[in-house]
């Protein structure tokens, strides 16, 4: 079981980020994952950094630990030749230590460039393009294409790595989980959901499957349950809301009603391991490798010494499809 630990790119700035992406290398994590939005989620957050610029200084001041965008959308706000030119670079900057997570997308950052952002079928399609796109590119030399959607003309990738980066592509259904099948090198998640990943691998797709866990480290239940209230309670709403809702104040409003005790139900708030190793069994069950700690708690220093004393071992040592026991 690889465990990784999410920088939260709207919650901190591009300074933070960094140190703290160098903090969980020394605390023992195996990679980082950074979200790539324009906007954050609730004002609250107050950041947005560009991801593309916080990464290759990441790769610069470490040394062993991964790193992958979770994700990164290639299909409206980029053009997929961007991402492709950009992955590329930074497999060579990392020596190889980058996965591209990708995705089609929420409004909240694609509407940005005024090109509009489509409903669901149309949101595949050009997901699916753009991954072909990408593929294109990576195979070397001048490629072109012509797609209902996107197109690409006489465009070169000069500087590719030997070995390509991964890539994860966000499911959600059975028409992504085809396109992760078909198109990607792995599978990337936010629920515990095990048919998920059995369409998936019956799709024949194959690699590591990444999901993200919803802990909120404090030294008390309700101090963490309130840092989710205040600058991560969208995570409550599902992606049926995440990905239409344009800005912030929308967040703001659609999550105004969420309480406490619902956060409690979804993350796991406080200071104890076994509530936090609950939370990770419902995603090893369901089949997932790759575990993001994503700590929507107030501390992040107290997260990492938490995880090098009480959680490293316990969630290295579940297996995917199953569950370790309880320590």
């Amino acid at each position: 079981m690889q465990i990784g630990y999410k920088l939260a790119t709207e919650a901190f700035g591009p300074v933070e980020l960094i140190r703290q992406a160098v903090l969980a290398e020394e605390a023992g994590f195996d990679f980082v994952e950074m979200s790539d939005h324009y906007h954050p989620w609730l004002e609250a957050q107050g950041h947005s950094a560009f991801t593309w610029s916080v990464l290759p200084v990441i790769a610069a001041k470490t040394s062993r630990i991964g790193l992958a965008t979770g994700v990164t959308c290639p299909s409206v706000r980029y053009h997929p030749a961007i991402i492709a030119q950009a992955a590329a670079t930074m497999a060579l900057v990392s020596d190889g230590r980058f996965t591209l997570g990708v995705g089609a997308g929420e409004r909240l950052n694609e509407h940005v460039v005024g090109l509009g952002f489509p409903g669901e079928r149309v949101r595949h399609e050009r997901f699916r393009e753009a991954l072909e796109i990408i593929r294109l590119l990576w195979r070397g030399g001048y490629r072109s294409y012509q797609g209902k959607h996107l197109q690409l003309e006489d465009a070169r990738v000069f500087d590719l790595p030997d070995k390509l980066p991964v890539i994860a592509v966000a499911a959600s259904g059975p028409v992504s989980a085809r396109i992760a099948a078909e198109l990607g090198d792995g599978l990337f998640a936010t629920e515990p959901d095990s048919d998920l990943v059995s369409s998936w691998q019956n799709l024949g797709g194959s690699g590591p499957a990444y999901a993200e866990l919803p802990l909120a480290w404090a030294a008390d239940e309700d101090k963490a349950a309130q840092a989710v209230l205040e600058k991560s309670r969208f995570a409550l709403t599902g992606w049926k809301v995440m990905a239409e809702l344009p800005n912030p104040v929308n967040f703001e409003a659609a999550t105004a009603s969420i309480t406490a005790d619902q956060v409690k139900s979804q993350f796991a708030c406080g200071p104890d391991a076994g509530r936090h190793l609950e939370v990770a069994r419902q995603f090893a069950h369901a089949g997932f490798d790759h575990l993001v700690a994503m700590n929507a708690g107030p501390d992040p220093d107290g997260f990492m010494d938490f995880f090098a004393r009480e959680l490293a071992g316990p969630l290295r040592a579940l297996t995917p499809g199953g569950a370790a026991e309880a320590p």
